[in-house]
């Protein structure tokens, strides 16, 4: 709570809108490379696998998270493993996400590695979230 609270101050003492989308790349990059590995080469690469799959959405900070937003909602968002003490990292979806299917779908995913096809099954879950 205490980094939203931070977050949500540093939004608040901002400029233009272009300066907040750069600051805030910039941040999220930053927590990224504070991150160990394996987190911060998932990460990395989720980064890229997101900007690629759906440029629209703003890398933001969320609760201390790398997350990407429409809007100023976020969509998605990365949980390091260290940060949470837990076996796994996650990557996760909001209620913002369009992932309706039936009356039951995932919202999150357990990562221990990134493969190829991860990516690519990440890239096109990210392209149905923003559609």
């Amino acid at each position: 709570m205490k980094e939203r609270a931070q977050e949500l101050k540093a939004s608040a003492r901002r400029g233009s809108r272009a300066e907040k989308a750069a600051q805030d790349e910039a941040a999220v990059l930053a927590k990224i490379a504070e991150m160990q590995e394996p987190d911060r080469g998932m990460a990395e690469r989720l980064h890229a696998v997101i900007k690629a799959s759906a440029p629209g959405l703003a890398p933001r900070l969320w609760y201390g998270m790398p997350a990407y937003a429409r809007e100023g909602k976020v969509v998605c968002f990365f949980q390091s493993a260290q940060k949470f003490n837990a076996r796994y990292a996650t990557f996760g979806f909001s209620d913002e996400a369009n992932l309706d299917e039936g009356t039951m779908w995932p919202t999150s995913y357990a990562l221990k590695e990134l493969t190829a096809a991860d990516e690519a099954r990440i890239g096109a879950l990210v392209k149905k979230a923003v559609n």
